[in-house]
C-alpha cells in the first residue's frame, strides 16, 4: 500500500485494543500520557471548554471535517494531549496510531493589553476568572472571534502523520475538540497555550495605593477562593498578627505585690 492509500478499516474495539498497547509502551519508557476522556454526550460541560468548543465550530473552513473529529474524541481515540505555549501535540488512535502537531500564534502583546483594558474591574479574583463566573460583557469580549483570547483559523497550523491530505484531518479535529474537553479541568491552560498571563486580567484599582485596597478590595484572593483554587484548607495561625511587645506581655507572669511578698515571706519562717 503506498502512503497516499487510505489503510483498511479497523473496529473501535481493535483500535482501543492497539491504543492501551501504544499507552502501555510510552509509560514503560517513562512518558507521561494524559489521554482524554470524555463522560456522557458532550465534551465540554464548563465555560471554559464549551466557548473553544463554540469557537472552533463557528470556523467555516473547519465544518466538514469537526463530525469525523467529535465522533473520534468521544470514542477515546485521543490517547494524549500535551498542551504548552502555542503548540498542542496529540496521540489519536485510528487504523493506526497517528501524531499531531497543532501549533498556534501567541497572542499580539497588542491584541491581550486591549483585552485586558476592556476588562479591567470586571473580574474579582483568579478563581471567579477559572470558573467563567463573569459578567455577559467580559465573556463576549475574550470570546470575540476576531480579536479575543481564542486562535483564529489564521493563526493556527496543523500537521498529522496520516495519510489525509487534508488541511483539517480527523484526527486533528479530535485532538482540536479534546482541547476544549481539557480546559473542563484545566482551564488555565488556556493562557499557556495563548502564551499570556492570566493574573493580568485581575487588576487592582490603582486610585488607591496598595496598602489601602490590600485588606478590603474585591480583587484580592480571600482565604476561601485560594481553597478553591489550589483545593486545600487555608488555615490561619491564632495570634498571627500579635505584636511582638504584646505577645511577649502575654507570656511574662505578672510579679505579685510588695504586700503579699512579705506575707509569703513571714509564713516561710514559721516552725
Amino acid at each position: 500500500m503506498s502512503y497516499w492509500e487510505y489503510p483498511a478499516y479497523v473496529p473501535v474495539a481493535q483500535r482501543r485494543a492497539n491504543a492501551q498497547k501504544h499507552v502501555a509502551k510510552l509509560k514503560k519508557q517513562g512518558h507521561s500520557v494524559a489521554p482524554i476522556v470524555i463522560e456522557g454526550r458532550k465534551i465540554a460541560k464548563s465555560f471554559w471548554g464549551k466557548a473553544w468548543c463554540d469557537n472552533l465550530e463557528h470556523y467555516a473552513d473547519f465544518a466538514n471535517r469537526l463530525p469525523r473529529g467529535r465522533t473520534y474524541v468521544q470514542n477515546g481515540s485521543v490517547i494524549d494531549l500535551q498542551l504548552t505555549r502555542g503548540k498542542v501535540q496529540a496521540l489519536v488512535s485510528g487504523s493506526a496510531i497517528y501524531t499531531v502537531e497543532i501549533t498556534m500564534a501567541v497572542a499580539p502583546p497588542a491584541r491581550w493589553k486591549a483585552i485586558c483594558a476592556d476588562c479591567a474591574g470586571s473580574i474579582g479574583s483568579l478563581v471567579e476568572l477559572l470558573q467563567g463566573a463573569l459578567s455577559k460583557h467580559v465573556m463576549e469580549r475574550v470570546c470575540r472571534p476576531a480579536d479575543g483570547l481564542f486562535p483564529a483559523p489564521r493563526e493556527i497550523k496543523m500537521a498529522c502523520s496520516c495519510p489525509d491530505g487534508a488541511h483539517l484531518c480527523k484526527h486533528v479535529a479530535a485532538a482540536l475538540y479534546g482541547v476544549g474537553a481539557r480546559l473542563d479541568h484545566a482551564p488555565d491552560l488556556l493562557f499557556t497555550l495563548r502564551g499570556v498571563d492570566r493574573s493580568d486580567l485581575v487588576c487592582v484599582s490603582t486610585d488607591l495605593p496598595i496598602t489601602a485596597v490590600a485588606a478590603g478590595s474585591e480583587r484580592v484572593l480571600a482565604d476561601a477562593d485560594m481553597a478553591a483554587l489550589f483545593g486545600v484548607d487555608m488555615v490561619l495561625g491564632v495570634g498571627i498578627e500579635m505584636a511582638p511587645t504584646a505577645a511577649k506581655k502575654a507570656r511574662t507572669p505578672k510579679p505579685a505585690s510588695k504586700a503579699k511578698r512579705t506575707v509569703a515571706t513571714k509564713a516561710g519562717k514559721q516552725p
